[in-house]
């Protein structure tokens, strides 16, 4: 993999978003149907917030041992929205900055994902994952490895 190649070539492009008056059922079921951990939460096309599923479980944690925290939990779940949860201090990045830019920001910061938005709006996510899957996609060469 070229560290110099844009961001645009390993990020994930299809997002699963929210908007900020979602209600909690809704991030619950989008983290129990599909194989996410990071919710962006967009008003119209711009970010402006994000969803991890630690936090949300972190949110939830303590809340489901008993059938009274369960019926507490689905109250909460029900009344509480993806404003009262998201991250709101992003570090983002452009769908142009090199591959090498957002792998200095997670080493620097340890975020686990980054918004990659160009002219204000989102456009993607990337996160260590992809680079992970980008690398392992290498083709192996055997020049690499001859003595």
């Amino acid at each position: 993999m070229n560290l110099l190649s844009p961001i645009s070539s390993i990020m994930t492009k299809n997002l699963v978003t929210v908007t900020p008056s979602d209600p909690l059922t809704r991030i619950k079921e989008i983290f129990d149907e599909k194989n996410i951990h990071h919710i962006p939460v967009v008003r119209f096309k711009k970010i402006v917030g994000i969803i991890s599923k630690s936090d949300f479980s972190y949110f939830l944690w303590g809340y489901t041992n008993n059938e009274m925290t369960d019926n507490l939990t689905n109250n909460r779940l029900k009344t509480w929205e993806a404003e009262d949860i998201m991250s709101t201090k992003l570090a983002k990045v452009e769908s142009t900055d090199a591959i090498r830019t957002a792998l200095e920001v997670f080493k620097i910061n340890r975020f686990h994902a980054l918004p990659v938005v160009d002219n204000d709006e989102l456009v993607g996510i990337i996160t260590p994952l992809d680079i992970v899957i980008a690398l392992a996609n290498e083709p192996i060469r055997l020049q690499d490895y001859s003595s």
